[in-house]
C-alpha cells in the first residue's frame, strides 16, 4: 500500500458500531490510545473489517488544529 498521506497509524479494530448507512470504527493504535472514524457501511464490508483485525488510520488534512486551556 502506498499513500500520499503522511499520517498513517497501524492499529487493531477494537469496536465496530454498525448503523443503517454508516459504521463507527474504533482502532486502538497503542495501549489506551484510540482513534475513531465514521465510514460507510459498504466500505466496512469491502475492507473486511472486524474486531481484532489489523487496519490503518490514515489522516490526510491540510489543517490540523491544536488547542489548550491556558
Amino acid at each position: 500500500m502506498k499513500l500520499s498521506a503522511r499520517n498513517v497509524l497501524k492499529g487493531t479494530v477494537k469496536a465496530i458500531d454498525i448503523g443503517v448507512v454508516n459504521v463507527e470504527v474504533v482502532l486502538e493504535i497503542a495501549p489506551g490510545l484510540e482513534v475513531t472514524s465514521i465510514i460507510t457501511k459498504k466500505s466496512c464490508e469491502r475492507l473486511g473489517l472486524g474486531v481484532g483485525k489489523e487496519a490503518y488510520v490514515i489522516i490526510k488534512a491540510s489543517n490540523v488544529m491544536i488547542g489548550t486551556d491556558s
